[in-house]
């Protein structure tokens, strides 16, 4: 498992390792401890740039990178990007790699669509599990541009879902339990072979757009809706 933190659209600073990490760290200590029986295992990806940077999308590269460098280690294994923020953004666009059977993007970051531009790729999801969590009262990544986004990707790529958390901002700090419990089991589903919950089983079996806007139900955890 690769956790991916935010960033910003345009920076060669190098990222504070400390705040970077951050948006990351709860979540990634919660799924390396229910995975650590099975041999999950929890990386964060510290990036070389603060930003995307256009073309250069820097912080997809390194994501691409560090897939290359959990081959290298530990063999032919699978391997979910979890990103946030920009790292959402950077973990979808990586999903090509050989290695990756599964993207969990948490409020992603995508740029404004733009008819004379050429839209954010999704070929590369096909054969992937992806999962969207994003907050309706988003301010800072548009809700809307990650339901179009998923739209568009569900023409490639039947096994993505999306849920909203309605009322929630950008942080989901106010059902952040819940969130995290929907990330457990979607992650154990993808990497260890565990039966997915049944909001996840109807999200991902739901044409568009309802499996695209699936509420994520106030109280939801692992054990309450087996």
């Amino acid at each position: 498992m690769l956790l991916l933190p935010g960033g910003d659209e345009v920076s060669e600073r190098r990222p504070s390792p400390l705040l970077a990490t951050a948006s990351v760290l709860a979540l990634g200590r919660r799924l390396a401890r229910a995975g650590r029986a099975e041999g999950l295992a929890a990386h964060v990806v510290h990036y070389r740039y603060r930003g995307w940077n256009g073309s250069e999308a820097h912080l997809a590269r390194d994501a691409q990178w560090a897939a290359d460098e959990i081959v290298r280690r530990y063999g032919d294994v699978p391997v979910c990007l979890v990103g946030v923020d920009m790292g959402g953004r950077a973990a979808l666009h990586a999903a090509g790699h050989t290695a990756v059977n599964s993207v969990l993007a948490l409020a992603p970051w995508l740029p404004e669509e733009d008819v004379a531009a050429a839209p954010e790729p999704v070929k590369q999801l096909a054969g992937r599990r992806v999962l969207i969590v994003h907050g309706t009262k988003d301010e800072r990544t548009d809700p809307e541009l990650s339901f179009h986004y998923a739209a568009r990707a569900k023409k490639a790529n039947r096994d993505i879902c999306r849920f909203e958390v309605h009322s929630d901002g950008h942080a989901l700090h106010q059902y952040r339990s819940e969130v995290h419990a929907l990330a457990e089991n979607f992650i154990l589903g993808t990497l260890l072979g565990h039966a997915f919950c049944r909001p996840l089983q109807d999200a991902l079996a739901a044409p568009p757009p309802l499996g695209l806007r699936m509420p994520l139900a106030s109280g939801f955890s692992n054990n309450s809706h087996r």
